[in-house]
Formats: C-alpha cells, sequence, structure tokens
C-alpha cells in the first residue's frame, strides 16, 4: 500500500504553488436545495421539504479549476456557458475563486448546464439537470483551441469529459497534440462516448464504472482489474492509467509494468460528488512539483477521501489534505 510522509506532501504542496494548468471541459453550475423532511405530501407520497437554504457552487470542470486554486494552482477555464441568469451567476463565482475565464465562451444557442440538487436531513433527495448534450459550435472550439496554442507557461492540461459537448474528437486529437508537442502533460478524467479518443496523453482516469462500459465487462476482482488497465494501457497508450474503484481506493498502472493499489482513505462517506473532480485536479496539480506518479496518486487519493467526507460539492483545502495525511501518519506510528 502506497504511503507519502506530511514532511513529503508540505513540500510537494509548496512546490506546486504558482504553476498553472488548463481545464477543459464541461463547465456546471451546481445549485443546492438545503432543508428537513417532516412529513410526506397529501398530494403523492413524496417529501415535503421544509426549504432552509440555497447556495450555488462550480461544477464539472469548473469544480476541478475551483479544486486547482485551493491548491494554490492557478487555473485557466476553458468551456461553454448559455446567455442566461445561470451563466451571468457561474462568472462571477469563477471569478470570486480566482479562476481565469479567459477560456470560457457565451452560446447563446444552449443553456448553462446546471445541476439542481435538493439535500433534506444531510440525505440526497433528488436531483434535477438543465442541459443540451450537442457538440458545441466549430467556432467556439476553434476558439478553445486558440486559446490553449497562445497559452505561453501552462504546466498541464486537464480533460473534464462530462458527455456535454464542450469536449470533441477535433479538440481532443489537436490539444494532446499541441501540449505533446511543447511537452505539456496531460491529465484525463472521461466519459463513455470519447473514452478511446484520449491517446498519448499522460494520464488516463477512469473511473470502475466508466471503464467497465467502454470494455464491456466486470471489473469486481483484482484479476479483472490488472487485465482491465493492461487493456487500456495497450489501447490509450498513456503514461499511466490511474482507475479508481471507489470503496475500492485506486490501482495505478504504470509505463514501465507497475501496479499499485491504494487503499480507499474516507472514513465515512457523506457524499461522492465532486471526488472524481477532486481526485484528477490533485493529481496534476501535485504531478507538476516534480513528484513521481505514486506520490500523485497517494496524495489525490487522500484529497478524494476528504471531500467524500462531507455533503455536496466540496473542493480540497490544502489544510485538511495535510490534515487527513497527519493523521494517518500518526495511527501508522502507534
Amino acid at each position: 500500500m502506497l504511503e507519502v510522509t506530511l514532511e513529503r506532501a508540505r513540500e510537494l504542496l509548496e512546490n506546486c504553488r504558482g504553476k498553472r494548468i488548463a481545464v477543459v471541459g464541461d463547465v456546471m453550475l451546481d445549485r443546492f436545495f438545503w432543508g428537513t423532511v417532516n412529513r410526506i405530501s397529501p398530494e403523492a407520497p413524496v417529501p415535503v421539504v421544509d426549504l432552509e437554504e440555497e447556495t450555488a457552487h462550480l461544477g464539472g470542470a469548473s469544480n476541478v479549476a475551483n479544486n486547482l486554486s485551493n491548491l494554490g494552482i492557478f487555473p485557466l477555464l476553458c468551456g461553454v456557458v448559455g446567455d442566461d441568469n445561470s451563466g451571468k451567476i457561474f462568472f462571477e463565482i469563477a471569478q470570486q475563486n480566482g479562476i481565469d475565464i479567459s477560456g470560457l465562451f457565451v452560446d447563446n444557442t444552449r443553456p448553462t448546464t446546471v445541476k439542481t440538487r435538493i439535500i433534506a436531513n444531510n440525505q440526497h433527495v433528488v436531483r434535477v439537470d438543465r442541459e443540451v448534450r450537442e457538440p458545441i459550435p466549430e467556432h467556439i472550439t476553434d476558439s478553445i483551441i486558440k486559446v490553449i496554442a497562445n497559452e505561453k507557461n501552462l504546466d498541464g492540461i486537464i480533460f473534464q469529459d462530462y458527455n456535454k459537448g464542450t469536449i470533441t474528437t477535433r479538440l481532443i486529437h489537436t490539444l494532446i497534440k499541441i501540449a505533446n508537442d511543447r511537452g505539456i502533460p496531460t491529465f484525463v478524467d472521461p466519459k463513455f462516448d470519447n473514452f478511446f479518443e484520449y491517446k498519448n496523453s499522460t494520464v488516463f482516469k477512469p473511473n470502475r464504472k466508466e471503464a467497465q462500459q467502454a470494455l464491456n465487462r466486470k471489473l469486481q476482482n483484482r484479476e479483472q482489474i490488472l487485465a482491465a488497465g493492461d487493456e487500456l494501457m495497450q489501447k490509450l497508450a498513456p503514461q499511466a492509467v490511474l482507475l479508481t474503484l471507489g470503496t475500492d481506493g485506486m490501482a495505478l498502472f504504470e509505463a514501465n509494468g507497475e501496479v499499485s493499489f491504494v487503499s480507499t482513505r474516507a472514513r465515512k462517506v457523506a457524499d461522492v460528488s465532486g471526488a472524481g473532480d477532486t481526485t484528477i485536479a490533485t493529481f496534476a496539480a501535485i504531478y507538476t512539483s516534480g513528484a513521481n506518479l505514486k506520490e500523485c496518486a497517494t496524495i489525490a487519493n487522500y484529497a478524494a477521501g476528504v471531500v467524500c467526507e462531507e455533503p455536496g460539492v466540496v473542493p480540497i483545502t490544502i489544510d485538511k489534505l495535510l490534515d487527513s495525511i497527519r493523521k494517518n501518519n500518526k495511527k501508522n506510528s502507534i
């Protein structure tokens, strides 16, 4: 099982401070209605939520950017919002969180993607989505490519794909070529539609469900996981595959043939929303500090465990990340 000392984690987090990483993908606004349930509706067998609070947060690719910002990275967010009130709210929150939105474009033919979650008594009751999944117009794809191509000091590019239309095969192939030509590492959080388009990336990070769907097989035991990792390495030729396995932690496959398993760090899971975003953001941030792949996976795993312990989409913070590592080091020393 992989471990990292508190001192090494501090060193790596300090080394990545001030780096610049582009996040390309499907941006979303996450709205939460928080309340309590004390009765069932007389109109239908559904709970009546007494609303107490409403909040709005950055979701999807923008949550990745928010995590990066919290880790001391300067994120460049590239994506699409609609010409609507949700888009205006999105811009305001992004700027308040120190995110460069010069790669964000308005498409008046589609709404801003909004996920509305109702949370009652700390339980997720229902989610309502407003979105269009059609591919974005070619001229916006061109604009995103131009932003990345003109950026002189990029330390990494993250592809955050939710199959909402921002990421197309042309965008993937063009940006990976630009990155590889310039020696910029690329990190991929895929979905099914473009799964096998991300060839020659640095790190490819599917979760168990995505890998099962793409490979059309179950990944329930160690043997099946090892076979899946080997197949993904052969088909996509990345430097590494990081397969996230929920409560079973992660499996890291490296190009040199090494395979490492990392146990989950969540002590009490409250909400897994945003855990994948935190994982890819933390992995990419630590990678820019000069860490090896095992250190990146270990620290990313700690970060994912922290955010799973809180309800809602909550980005990681340096203090909470280090505190989790500190507690684990102390526990292991007893």
